[in-house]
This record gives structure tokens, sequence and C-alpha cells, in this order.
């Protein structure tokens, strides 16, 4: 080998050690930020995370979608270091977090921001049972065939399950159909859940274990988590949100707003029907869920690791949103931002 080509062998040698060596250590000074949020969020915040990272490569975003009861708990029960939590049930926030994180100590978050609203619909592919059938004006009956498998998230870790729970008690009353919530989701475990109704409220009181007896019912820890279970025709119906229907491509039935949770319109009506979760866990800081409007929010833990970044996540998310949806009131002003007292 002669002497230049044996000096650019080792020039080369040595831009390649430190080109490594460059990457390694800006892997290493990367801040890692990270972001626990609804499943249902995951699409858009995967998106969101690849812009912001483009304008922050200092800060690595490492997503961990959860179902929104369980997104909040990594923070107030499995004691983990979050940065950002962010659901798909704004009430959840004040409900599970506006609490002390120990005695004497300050409480797990006392704000949180609305930044996204949705909407209940009944998800299918081309191969479900009566999907040639089913309209907006019989998807009830279709669903309470004995033969058609129906999907939901699991109530006591995910605001899609008792949201499903809610619109099928809901369709109950509105198509004054008695018995409907039986035939497409209650009957389906032992002993069976029938809502109650008294003074004008409806009330679906749950087991501490939602097991179902039949396979009438298919029940998973997420709603996202039931989509490769449509795609494998394992259920025929999944409860989603809208937004996730249409990210994954599915055929959905539109429901009316009068108990798809999703019209500001309806919310005295969807006050009507209360959830209480089964799971003793949630004894100390109500297990009521109450029907009302779907309202997605985000919040940053007091004990988040990296606050100020976290803080610039969230106002990056917010502003995502509001381009999506112009009409949507600044989800910054003092009027959007919910404080506890």
């Amino acid at each position: 080998m002669s002497r230049s080509a044996a000096f650019l062998a080792v020039l080369g040698l040595l831009i390649i050690f430190a080109a490594a060596a460059g990457c390694t250590w800006s892997d290493q000074e990367r801040t890692p930020l990270k972001v626990v949020p609804a499943g249902s969020l995951l699409y858009p915040f995967e998106q969101i995370e690849a812009e912001f990272e483009n304008q922050h490569p200092e800060i690595d975003v490492q997503l961990e979608g959860h179902g929104s009861i369980q997104a909040i708990r990594q923070v107030t029960d499995l004691r983990r270091p979050i940065d950002v939590v962010a659901v798909a049930d704004a009430s959840l926030i004040p409900d599970m977090m506006f609490i002390p994180m120990g005695e004497g100590e300050e409480n797990y978050t006392d704000w949180y921001t609305p930044f996204a609203e949705n909407e209940i619909v009944i998800a299918y592919t081309g191969r479900s049972r009566g999907a040639d059938e089913i309209t907006p004006e019989n998807w009830y009956r279709t669903l309470a065939r004995p033969e058609v498998r129906v999907g939901f998230s699991n109530p006591m870790l995910d605001s899609c399950g008792y949201r499903a729970l809610m619109v099928t008690a809901l369709a109950e009353d509105h198509y004054n159909e008695p018995g409907l919530f039986e035939e497409i989701i209650g009957g389906a475990f032992d002993p069976p859940i029938r809502p109650q109704l008294q003074d004008g409220m409806i009330t679906i009181n749950l087991p501490e274990r939602m097991r179902p007896a039949t396979d009438k019912v298919a029940i998973r820890d997420g709603s996202i988590y039931l989509l490769s279970l449509l795609d494998a025709g394992g259920i025929d119906y999944a409860f989603e949100y809208r937004s996730v229907a249409e990210e994954h491509g599915l055929h959905w039935i539109d429901l009316p707003p009068e108990i798809n949770l999703g019209s500001a319109e309806h919310a005295d009506y969807y006050g009507k029907v209360r959830v209480n979760l089964g799971f003793q866990r949630f004894q100390s800081i109500g297990s009521e869920r109450i029907g009302q409007p779907i309202v997605y929010a985000i919040t940053v833990p007091r004990n988040a690791p990296h606050p100020e970044e976290a803080q610039n996540f969230v106002e990056f998310v917010i502003e995502a949103f509001r381009k999506e949806r112009p009409g949507w009131p600044d989800p910054l002003s003092p009027e959007m931002r919910a404080v506890s007292v």
C-alpha cells in the first residue's frame, strides 16, 4: 500500500470513529421526555413527536400508550417518572390527580388543559356479520343479534370502555327498546349486567372483574387493542372513537348526537347515565363516571423529571390540535385552563 493510500485509509477510519463518537454523544445528551397518552392519541402524537423533535433535536420524546385510567395510574399508583399525561376524559385528571402524592405532600397535579373532542362510533370491516345490512337506523338491532360479536375496552382501565356502556344504555332509552343493553352487552356476563333506572338516572353497576361468560362480547385493555381483533374477524363490531376509525381506515356507523357523547348540546341527556366501576382501587377517588361530552385533556405531573420541556411539549400539542380545529377556543386562555380549588 502506498503512503498516500495508507494515509487516506487511516483518515477514513478516524472520520468513522469521530462520527460514531458524535452520534453516541448526541444520544447521551438528548433529554428523554416520557409522554403517556391515551391509546386513541397515539397516532396523532406520533406525528407531533416527529415535528417536535425536528424543532427540538435535543429532546427525545418517548411515547407509551395506555387506556386513560391506566395512563394516570402510571403516575399515581406505579409512581413512575412521567413528564406528560394526556387522557380521553378530562374529568379523570381532577378525580385521580387532584389528590396528595402522600401524607403532607402536594397533589399529583393541580391543573389540566382541554385540547380536543371526539365521539363514539360503531366500527366494523367488510367481513363483519351484517356488514351489508347495517345502517345508522338499524345498527342496534344488528349488534343485538346473538351471533354478532361485539368488542369494547375494559371500563376499569379505559374511558372508551365505560363510554361504550353509556352509549348502549342511552340507546336503549333513546330508541325505547327495553332490554337492548342486555342483548348487546349485559347478557354476556354471569350474572347479567342490567342498567337500573331510578329518579330518571340510569345506573350501570359493574362487577369487580369484567369477564364475559359467553363469546358474544370481547374486552381488551384499551380500545386500540380491539383493532387487530376486528381485523382478524374475532369480533364483528367495536365501540371506538371516530378519530380511531378514521385513522385506521375502518367502516363505521355514525350514531345520533343524542347518544354519541360528542355533542355539547346534548350534555344534559348524557348526564342521565352513570357507570359505577367495580374495581376497589377506585373507592378512595370516586368510582362513579357520569355521561358527558368527550373532551381530551393534558397535564404535567408535579413530580415530572423535566417540567420545562414537558410544558413546551404540552403547548406544542395544543397548538397542533388547534390548527386542526380553528373554532376551538384558545386552550391556553384562563377560561380553558382548569385549576384546583
